[in-house]
């Protein structure tokens, strides 16, 4: 089994914390000990020994206007204008190009070919195997215009979602609306590439606008069922069913605040919850096929707001030992923890 984790800010904590990646999580802990930082979970061994084959590794930064204040040694990188956006989201996607050049343990998904050679590689000893990253845009502000996006293609990125808050292609978390004149073309440019298109925190009316015209790939890379956590930012049984009527596949963010209602800081949520979500959308849709991780893992959160026995990343296997418990079957059980994103990239990436 490989594991697939659909969404990972990795870029934005070495922007935001100075991590570097290559690290052990653990290690970061121990450096941050007494600062008062969410407790870092990210980190290339840890991920490597659970078997975290493929990750969704984003370009984020948020809207000034958002005032998405963290405590973090460095400023978290924000935006006035699309330029700005532009800048920043290069900036982390250099970070990335950096660690695939610097450590053979990294490989940038760009083609069919880098896929199937991180998959081969985890038939092979420890030392030889390979986590590939795939370049996920959260938020469609750093495309300057929808033509513009064949550049950012050219450089590797392979699924964009419009929103995070509203952008100037669609309405998102908090900022209700549609698609915009400028998002309907883009999703014309996107499909053109054959990109994978990120559903999650769309508003619903984009979802939908969304799902009715695009024509390629769909995912909501991390988003919840609205039964755990009803708000906007979620997913409604309608939205889960619509995507799942176009093949998609969501990813289940294991943060407490969006696998329960009643949680607050200082309470443990057993992992079951994790597994509660996962069969919601299994039951919703009548199979394993359109659910999967979008962990988020240290995207402004820590391992203390995380269901119990979740540490680092290198934990997201024990989802797949409770699903084994529940009766599912092992091939549910890879679709669930990792298949069901790889056919989306396997449908999606050029050859070479």
């Amino acid at each position: 089994m490989i594991i697939v984790d659909a969404h990972q800010d990795i870029a934005w904590n070495t922007a935001c914390y100075g991590r570097d990646y290559r690290t052990s999580a653990i290690i970061h802990r121990e450096n941050e000990i007494g600062r008062g930082y969410p407790k870092p979970m990210l980190g290339l061994p840890d991920a490597m020994l659970g078997r975290v084959g493929i990750i969704f590794s984003t370009l984020f930064s948020a809207p000034k206007r958002a005032n998405f204040s963290l405590s973090t040694p460095n400023p978290a990188p924000e935006y006035a204008d699309a330029q700005e956006a532009y800048q920043q989201a290069g900036a982390q996607l250099d970070y990335y190009e950096r660690l695939a050049d610097e450590d053979e343990r990294i490989k940038l998904v760009n083609t069919q070919a880098d896929l199937r050679g991180v998959m081969e590689s985890w038939d092979k000893p420890m030392g030889e195997r390979k986590q590939g990253l795939v370049v996920l845009m959260e938020g469609a502000d750093p495309i300057l215009e929808p033509r513009q996006f064949e550049e950012w293609y050219e450089r590797g990125v392979r699924i964009v979602g419009t929103s995070w808050r509203s952008t100037r292609y669609a309405g998102g978390t908090g900022e209700p609306g549609g698609l915009t004149k400028l998002g309907y073309e883009l999703l014309e440019i996107l499909a053109s590439f054959n990109t994978i298109l990120d559903l999650s925190h769309m508003a619903e009316q984009a979802f939908n606008e969304a799902v009715e015209r695009y024509e390629g790939v769909l995912i909501a890379s991390h988003s919840n069922p609205r039964k755990f956590r009803s708000s906007d930012r979620h997913l409604s049984d309608d939205m889960i069913r619509r995507l799942a009527d176009r093949d998609g596949v969501m990813g289940i963010v294991l943060y407490n605040a969006f696998l329960s209602e009643k949680w607050s800081k200082g309470r443990v949520l057993p992992l079951t919850i994790v597994a509660d979500a996962i069969d919601h959308v299994c039951q919703l849709t009548g199979s394993a096929r359109h659910v999967g991780i979008g962990s988020d893992f240290d995207g402004g959160f820590g391992a203390n707001e995380t269901p119990d026995g979740l540490e680092t990343a290198g934990d997201l296997y024990l989802i797949a030992d409770i699903l084994r418990e529940r009766g599912y079957a092992d091939n549910d059980i890879d679709a669930i923890m990792g298949e069901n994103f790889i056919r989306q990239l396997k449908a999606t990436l050029p050859a070479n």
